[in-house]
């Protein structure tokens, strides 16, 4: 149930990180994989390639929405179609509130929620004239908390796990699964400025179940269960991966 041997997935923010880890876990799985970020996704598609696997790219910046539909049709011609979208591209601005720029909290708005619609809707177009598809959206848990210095960022992660449940329940019946994930506390370049915190870093991990921060690897048996037959009956959920992290 968990094979996506013959499955094609687009995923978004490949160049390291969470997309990087979760195009490779695809890929394990057995799907061919379309990988896009802003810069380029070389250290991906090589990971996949090196596996036996069939990966291609695009460098584009997802925040032009005016961009989406050239992009998604160059996506959809590298292997014929689509069958799994993961929107994990995102950016973090942190300042407090009260000094948030305007150009920082738009750029945020723009690729982290602008940019997950419209890509879900023209995948959305694309698997209803199949009759099956995944989208899989990236949340936090700041899809639930509050954060702190990252208004933007909190207010896209909020209507990513919205946005996910409205499109559920238009398309769940048609045959389309949607679903999130929502991270916890990961290893990666977006959490940098708090891991260099030692008293941030430690009261963090003191309140992990788990007793650690998650890895682009925990993320790889999650997307592959939502992009696969074993999730037809999830519609609509944002998975937490977080060690425990709400749990506390």
């Amino acid at each position: 149930m968990f094979d996506l041997t013959g499955k094609i997935a687009l995923v978004t923010g490949t160049s390291g990180g969470l997309g990087q880890g979760m195009a490779v876990g695809l890929a394990e799985a057995g799907a061919s994989v379309v990988c896009i970020s802003s810069t380029n996704s070389d250290r991906t598609v090589e990971a996949i390639r090196k596996l036996g696997g069939k990966a291609e790219q695009i460098s584009a910046d997802l925040s032009d929405t005016s961009a989406l539909d050239q992009v998604f049709a160059q996506a959809l011609g590298f292997f014929g179609g689509i069958d799994i979208l993961v929107n994990n591209a995102g950016i973090i601005r942190r300042t407090p509130a009260v000094d948030h720029a305007r150009q920082d909290w738009n750029d945020v708005i723009n690729l982290n929620l602008n940019s997950v619609f419209f890509l879900s809707q023209l995948a959305g177009r694309h698997m209803l004239e199949r009759g099956s598809g995944k989208i899989i959206n990236i949340a936090s848990m700041l899809s639930f908390q509050g954060g702190i210095n990252v208004p933007g960022y909190t207010a896209t992660k909020h209507a990513v796990a919205g946005i996910t449940k409205a499109l559920a329940n238009e398309w769940a019946g048609k045959g389309i699964q949607i679903n999130a994930i929502a991270p916890g506390y990961m290893e990666t370049n977006n959490t940098a400025p708090i891991r260099s915190d030692e008293q941030r870093l430690q009261s963090i991990t003191d309140r992990i179940p788990a007793g650690r921060w998650g890895t682009p690897e925990d993320l790889k048996g999650p997307v592959v269960f939502l992009a696969s037959q074993a999730s037809d009956y999830v519609n609509g959920h944002v998975l937490c991966v977080d060690g425990g992290w709400l749990a506390r």
